[in-house]
């Protein structure tokens, strides 16, 4: 552990949660795939739910983003007990925060819908895929905990064998259920929920076999006081992002038409779907690493690692740039027969290559902060910025009549600031001595 990292040891680390990130995402994918022969408000619904599931995503961060900050510290000082204290809480507060979030969601589906902006079949189709999700997709709750456990031992590999077997199942299981059973859009959330019940299942058999918690670590104590304590401040900063998008769909996106409306789905499912992942597989890795660094004491090592990560980052960010730019057509295409809803898909991309390479830099400081468990600090640079989207789309997308381009616009610049801002936390370097 205390061995200097090279290009290839983060390319080793980085590259399996990159592609099991790639493959998580994939879920949606598949599904805004499965579901356009069900027709556009299928597609529609999915995209308007994104942000809703993001959401989720934000309740359950409370545990994991906590437990990669902490177990990594205490895998860094070999600190088995700690270790296994903390695994156990946090599977037992992984499960405690699913049942709480699914069971509010399937209760409050026409407020969902409702609140979306959504009308009609259109919102009808949104309450039935809602529902079926909060019956079936308990394992996305304890999912990203899983993988925060193994990210924090470096078995990237694994976490990446888990996503594979999940997507595998998925994909096959989404027309038998969607078209051959006859479930429609529910099918799509009863795939997943069956694909993601055997990786999860598998993940644990694994963390129970090697890492060996006992059962008074399931108890809950004062270490799921710790993971919320670092976890907290990273829900609220993912969960604020889901509410952004949930206000924007009410009152810019769903005014615009449907068709914005499946094109945000698209180019956020398909191209972000490719591109993110890669840039939170570094951030993961990043964070792995300066939370064991940091355990060990070794905050020279640290520093050398984001030096070389900074660079690789640099690289991922451009390539990005030319695959949203040169790549929209030919992926959005794949996703839509509409020509308005391709029109709009293909121009999402074409202005959302001009702030990859400081998406890339935004997911890179996250990694370094959230390493460290200084995710107040994320908060902080991230919250603003983000709330400040709603009024500036809604003047410029619509009293001043611009249409969608002007989101996609705000949303550049919004995130060049925030990368700027994190980035500026990390050099002044706070995060180096913070006790958690």
């Amino acid at each position: 552990m205390n061995n200097p990292v090279t290009s290839r040891s983060l390319i080793y680390l980085a590259a399996p949660a990159a592609l099991s990130a790639m493959l998580n995402n994939a879920f949606r994918v598949i599904d805004q795939h499965a579901v356009q022969w069900l027709g556009v408000d299928a597609q529609a619904a999915i995209a308007s739910t994104t942000f809703v599931l993001i959401g989720f995503f934000a309740g359950y961060s409370i545990i994991s983003s906590g437990a990669i900050a902490l177990i990594s510290r205490s895998v860094g000082s070999n600190d088995i007990m700690s270790q296994k204290k903390l695994i156990g809480n946090a599977l037992t507060g992984a499960a405690i925060l699913g049942v709480v979030i699914l069971s509010l969601s399937g209760l409050l589906a026409p407020w969902t819908a409702a609140m979306l902006g959504l009308e009609d079949h259109l919102a009808e189709t949104t309450e039935v895929y809602l529902r079926w999700h909060a019956l079936f997709c308990f394992p996305q709750a304890l999912a990203p905990t899983i993988d925060a456990i193994f990210i924090a031992y470096g078995r990237t590999k694994t976490v990446l064998l888990l996503q594979t077997t999940a997507s595998i199942l998925n994909f096959l299981l989404n027309p038998i259920f969607i078209y051959y059973l006859g479930y429609g859009i529910g099918g799509a959330a009863l795939a997943t929920g069956i694909s993601q019940s055997v990786a999860v299942l598998l993940g644990l058999f694994l963390i129970i076999r090697t890492i060996k918690p006992k059962t008074r670590d399931y108890f809950l104590d004062d270490s799921i006081q710790r993971i919320a304590k670092v976890g907290l401040p990273m829900c609220w900063g993912t969960l604020l992002f889901a509410g952004v998008y949930w206000a924007l769909l009410n009152l810019v996106i769903s005014p615009l038409g449907p068709a914005v409306n499946a094109a945000l789905g698209i180019g956020f499912s398909v191209l972000e779907g490719f591109t993110w992942p890669v840039f939170w597989g570094f951030s993961m890795a990043i964070a792995s690493l300066v939370g064991r660094y940091l355990g060990s004491n070794r905050i020279d090592l640290a520093n050398q690692a984001i030096r070389l990560a900074f660079r690789m980052m640099t690289i991922a960010g451009v390539i990005a740039a030319t695959v949203f730019w040169f790549g929209a057509y030919p992926f959005c295409v794949l996703f839509t027969e509409d020509p308005e809803v391709l029109r709009q898909a293909v121009l999402y991309a074409q202005i959302l290559a001009f702030s990859q390479l400081f998406v890339a830099y935004e997911a890179l400081a996250e990694g370094i902060l959230s390493g460290a468990g200084d995710t107040k600090t994320i908060l902080i640079w991230s919250a603003p910025l983000n709330l400040l989207r709603i009024p500036l789309c809604w003047l410029y997308a619509i009293y001043y009549g611009y249409g969608s381009a002007a989101i996609w616009w705000v949303i550049n610049l919004s995130t060049i600031l925030k990368a700027l801002g994190k980035w500026r936390a990390v050099q002044k370097g706070k995060w180096r001595s913070l006790d958690i």
